[in-house]
């Protein structure tokens, strides 16, 4: 295990510091705006929200030392196997997250389904992906909802969460213009 993903995981065990979380989705292989991501934000984590599951591997592969979460979405059928969990629900950087691409929770036509799933598992931030419509905001319980919207078309977009002592401290929606400012 190298060095930097062992601090990490005594950082998330131990809540030294803030992490900050890169959230991706529907990159649909156009991998230029998130390798520019990783390399502007410098994230704890990744968490890859479907569409295309293939390119979350390429980053994991390409980034060793930052461990990378994914679902797959509705166009990785076959590009996963069927076994992998269309929805993923644990702690990253110390906040528990619930992740999933979105079309099992027809978000294209509201977030009512999504929403009630994400409280029911306790989770302090929902992300989602499927409509390439990049969202964020916080709920009146204080829910957090992410949908970093499409990372591969119109220029880009990602989400970055930061969490500190199992809270969320902040979380905003990327673009390229900012991604700039952060080199």
């Amino acid at each position: 295990m190298c060095l930097r993903k062992l601090l990490y995981y005594m950082r998330e065990r131990n809540g030294w510091c803030t992490m900050k979380i890169l959230v991706l989705s529907d990159s649909h292989s156009a991998l230029r705006f998130m390798r520019e991501a990783v390399r502007a934000v410098k994230p704890d984590a990744i968490v890859h929200l479907g569409d295309y599951y293939d390119d979350a591997r390429v980053l994991a592969e390409e980034n060793p030392y930052i461990p990378v979460h994914m679902v797959p979405g509705n166009c990785d059928r076959f590009r996963c196997p069927p076994e992998t969990a269309r929805t993923l629900c644990y702690p990253v950087c110390g906040v528990k997250l619930y992740m999933t691409h979105g079309h099992l929770n027809g978000v294209k036509t509201g977030l009512f389904t999504l929403l009630r799933d994400a409280r029911e598992s306790g989770s302090a931030a929902v992300l989602y992906g499927h409509t390439h419509r990049a969202d964020c905001h916080r709920e009146e319980d204080g829910l957090w909802v992410l949908n970093p919207g499409s990372c591969g078309y119109g220029g880009g977009s990602a989400g970055l969460m930061e969490t500190d002592h199992e809270k969320i401290l902040s979380c905003r929606l990327l673009r390229q213009e900012d991604l700039e400012e952060m080199k």
